[in-house]
């Protein structure tokens, strides 16, 4: 008698708990399935950029280009020195795959020139925000600092031009006129190998106004141009700078000038068109 009353109150426990466990495991199976879509879903990471790794900079640039950006330099007496010079100095980093630099520097009877590579590869920690719209980010940061004025939108009727906040047609790097054939100097099989960077008359500048601060639409997904010009004393100083995005890597080039003689003045449009020359090159070598 005692067996048999005692049984049945244990199977109505194990089913209470066979219950509880069901029920349990439904709400938990409810939990799963929210996070894997409906309102409650968790978001895909977003994608990560398309460069993983970044080129060494130093290297990236042969002789005779850096001959046309830094006259004096083959002209060096000491043969080690003048390797040295050729070869240029790592920026400090301590992450290559992350971000790199190198920069030169040559004297000549004219002139002192400086010349800087730097390449950022922007990588986002926000799951819900790519590397590339991260990098999009960081250029904007950059544009801003640097006061770059947007384009001028264009009526209706008036065609729109290249990256002047004057709306006046700008050179692009080859010397040719926005909107001609070509927006940007055509690469070699080495895109490292030199071009000339001259331009003919067609390509020349009709004001200042071309010259200034400006977005390029002709680089990479985004890109701008500083030019700025200082003085102390007598000593001038030009530094041209180029900014460009290239999905998550930033690309900057610093390229600075400084006349021996008092009064003289580096040539604005020769250096922006060296500059830009050098970005177009390197905006395809990353393509690649």
């Amino acid at each position: 008698m005692q067996r048999k009353a005692y049984v049945p109150g244990v199977a109505v426990l194990l089913t209470a708990l066979l219950a509880g466990c069901t029920s349990g495991s439904e709400a938990d199976g409810s939990a799963g399935d929210a996070k894997q879509g409906g309102p409650g879903a968790s978001v895909p990471a977003a994608e990560p950029g398309r460069y993983r790794t970044l080129p060494e900079p130093c290297g990236a640039l042969n002789r005779s280009t850096l001959d046309s950006l830094l006259p004096g330099i083959k002209e060096i007496a000491d043969e080690e020195q003048r390797n040295n010079a050729y070869e240029g100095t790592a920026t400090a980093t301590y992450d290559t795959d992350r971000r790199v630099g190198c920069r030169w520097k040559a004297e000549s009877v004219d002139a002192t020139h400086h010349l800087l590579i730097d390449l950022d590869r922007v990588v986002s920690y926000d799951g819900e925000v790519s590397d590339e719209e991260r990098a999009q980010e960081v250029y904007e940061a950059k544009k801003s600092d640097a006061d770059i004025p947007e384009p001028a939108r264009s009526s209706p009727d008036t065609p729109s031009n290249s990256g002047s906040p004057s709306g006046s047609t700008s050179p692009d790097a080859s010397g040719t006129p926005d909107g001609g054939t070509g927006s940007q100097p055509a690469a070699s099989d080495d895109p490292t190998a030199d071009t000339d960077t001259d331009t003919d008359s067609s390509g020349d500048a009709d004001s200042a106004d071309e010259l200034l601060p400006r977005v390029l639409d002709d680089l990479g997904d985004a890109a701008f141009i500083d030019d700025a010009a200082t003085s102390s004393g007598s000593a001038q100083h030009r530094e041209v700078t180029v900014v460009f995005r290239t999905s998550n890597v930033i690309v900057t080039i610093g390229y600075e000038a400084q006349p021996t003689l008092a009064g003289e003045q580096p040539d604005s449009k020769d250096m922006q068109d060296r500059a830009r020359n050098l970005a177009a090159r390197l905006a395809d070598r990353l393509s690649n």
